[in-house]
């Protein structure tokens, strides 16, 4: 049970693992194998965790503070949270710029803009139209249920904001994190494709594990944390950008490269 009363799933379906007999192999695109574990005879499934704390000190030294989310106001991260869905930050910006320069960048004027000029406006981050709809059921959303105050949305509890955002049309569970983690300052992590591929390459979760699964896993390591779950995340993101890429990885450039070589 986490600090919100919400249940965490047990170790043993933490992350996709399947009790194995024998240890298995997983073939690392372009690099090496990596294992995923066996649980030693006698050891619990509860000491079988990443060395989280130790990635992140590690990446840390190297990387430094990433100052992430980029953004002005809590509402401003909250679009780039959204905006970002399918689409390089770069592009984000863009559109941000545009929302900016035109005076759109609260809740009321987005809700107020027409859907046509909107999609004008934030086309340079693609699936325009889709974004702009996300937009506005967004400001409709917090319109309905808190009177468009941001401040009190954010009071929630995280289990019901959560649940709550979840309903909202185009807002999935990393967009939901997001929005919690960077723009509400809750203690949860987000999960994205570079978090799934450094743990299935350190044969810490299965090709099969769920987003809740890893989630879950990182968040029992850093629990109500909200200052290293946010900088976990983005030096994760840095991470998989510069070395853990998805074809020809440069393990032996990256500073978790070596517990890569520790099995680890």
């Amino acid at each position: 049970m986490d600090s919100q009363g919400e249940k965490a799933p047990s170790v043993r379906q933490s992350a996709g693992f399947v009790p194995p007999t024998k240890r298995r192999t997983l073939r690392v695109t372009s690099y090496r194998f990596a294992k995923i574990r066996a649980r030693p005879t006698g050891v619990p499934w509860e000491y079988l965790q990443p060395p989280l704390d130790e990635y992140f000190n590690t990446l840390f030294t190297s990387l430094g503070p990433q100052h992430w989310w980029p953004g002005e106001t809590q509402f401003e991260i909250v679009v780039g949270a959204i905006l970002t869905q399918n689409t390089s930050w770069k592009n984000v910006d863009r559109a941000i710029s545009n929302l900016r320069d035109a005076a759109l960048l609260t809740p009321v004027a987005l809700e107020k803009v027409s859907l046509s000029r909107l999609e004008r406006l934030v086309r340079p981050s693609g699936y325009f139209r889709q974004k702009a709809r996300k937009l506005k059921a967004f400001c409709d959303f917090l319109r309905l249920e808190y009177r468009g105050s941001l401040k009190r949305m954010f009071d929630t509890p995280t289990i019901v904001l959560r649940e709550k955002l979840l309903g909202v049309f185009g807002i999935g569970p990393e967009t939901a994190d997001s929005i919690l983690l960077y723009a509400g300052e809750h203690a949860v992590f987000v999960v994205d494709t570079y978090t799934k591929r450094i743990l299935l390459r350190h044969g810490w979760i299965s090709e099969k594990a769920k987003y809740e699964e890893v989630r879950w896993l990182v968040e029992r390591q850093f629990s109500g944390d909200v200052r290293r779950l946010n900088e976990f995340h983005a030096l994760i993101v840095n991470a998989g950008k510069t070395w853990c890429v998805k074809q020809g990885p440069q393990c032996d450039k990256c500073p978790l490269g070596r517990y890569l070589e520790e099995n680890r």
